[in-house]
């Protein structure tokens, strides 16, 4: 089954900036072959649902090896059945709603 995740990990301990944590999951992600998407406040990440839960988990193992001694994540995600949808589909139908106003 497919998955659509947004994900915000934020590594506790560490001091006031993530950049470079945040940066380490980008390559994880990266690594894994997923398609995602950065934003300001997580990213945005499609694929087989065990693919990416093993992608999030990682994230995990490799910020922790980082030296964060506590790391707390939020996750949204969503599954369909009815047909194949992608990040780009999802906000493409927005902009395009958005061109014809």
């Amino acid at each position: 089954m497919n998955v659509m995740i947004d994900l915000c990990v934020v590594p506790l301990g560490v001091g006031i900036s993530v950049s470079e944590y945040v940066t380490a999951c980008q390559r994880v992600l990266e690594e894994a072959g997923l398609e995602h998407q950065l934003h300001a406040y997580g990213t945005n990440i499609e694929g087989d649902w065990d693919e990416v839960m093993a992608a999030v988990k990682r994230c995990h193992e490799v910020v922790h090896a980082m030296g964060a001694p506590r790391i707390t994540s939020s996750m949204r995600l969503g599954t369909r059945t009815d047909r194949a949808q992608s990040i780009d589909d999802k906000i493409q139908s927005v902009t395009d709603k958005l061109a014809a106003d």
